[in-house]
């Protein structure tokens, strides 16, 4: 089997489904691929949208008492909920986790599919989530969590690519280096980022007693200017080189 690790995905938690969705597409100019009907024992409903071949999924809780429910609550909505790593070897990167002292939050067992998800608290600031794919050595081949016929669906003429995330802390410079652990991937010569193949993990500091939390997403886009004034248009947030939508910043890079 091929060796791969991937940041694939990206999960955020939503109060109001229908909305985040007409944002998302009216604004990044992706379409809804998959809405996972798995989700519902967890008291939740989602969308899954293709950005590239990677993706960005929403959630949100149907009922009180979710983990995602507690997630909104106790951040004001603010950040982002998971990152999900695509990769060939979910069962080592188990045991390794395990070995580090962070506990397993759940085991996801489908046909074709594995994953495993950290424990949040073990984590710090997003869960971190390892899964393989049966057929999924290629990028455009299966990938479960969004859906048989996902690729269909990708658009790239607005939004091309994911390029990487950011996430903030007080202690950002020992939040990299415990996440480069669990990811099992060196840190960058500075200490401060992960490469994931073509992602970058970068971790930003934040003021002292701030909330450690997966903060931006950056986007590949073709028309910055274009995408900007749809952003205020929809009545988001708007910055020089960015928006916020579902809890965290989309900053376009430059």
């Amino acid at each position: 089997m091929t060796d791969y690790l991937r940041l694939r995905q990206i999960c955020l938690v939503a109060a109001d489904l229908d909305r985040a969705v007409h944002d998302i597409e009216t604004v990044l100019g992706v379409r809804v691929c998959y809405r996972d009907p798995n989700v519902a024992k967890y008291g939740l409903v989602n969308a899954l949208f293709p950005i590239g071949t990677d993706f960005l999924e929403v959630v949100v809780p149907t009922r009180a008492g979710t983990t995602a429910g507690r997630f909104l609550e106790s951040t004001g909505g603010r950040g982002g909920y998971m990152a999900i790593f695509d990769c060939h070897d979910p069962e080592r990167r188990r045991a390794h986790a395990l070995a580090l002292g962070v506990r397993i939050a759940a085991t996801l067992e489908h046909p074709g599919f594995y994953g495993n998800q950290l424990h949040p608290k073990d984590c710090r600031a997003a869960m971190l989530e390892f899964d393989r794919s049966e057929g999924g050595e290629t990028l455009t081949g299966a990938y479960h969590p969004a859906g048989p016929d996902w690729q269909p669906f990708v658009r790239t003429d607005v939004t091309r690519a994911l390029t990487g995330i950011e996430v903030s802390s007080p202690d950002a410079a020992g939040l990299a280096a415990h996440w480069a652990r669990i990811i099992d991937l060196p840190l960058s010569a500075e200490g401060r980022a992960i490469a994931v193949g073509p992602s970058v993990i970068r971790f930003v500091d934040a003021p002292a007693g701030s909330r450690e939390i997966l903060d931006t997403l950056v986007l590949d886009v073709a028309d910055p200017a274009a995408m900007l004034a749809r952003a205020r248009q929809a009545g988001l947030p708007v910055g020089a080189h960015g928006f916020d939508l579902c809890g965290v910043t989309f900053r376009i890079a430059a």
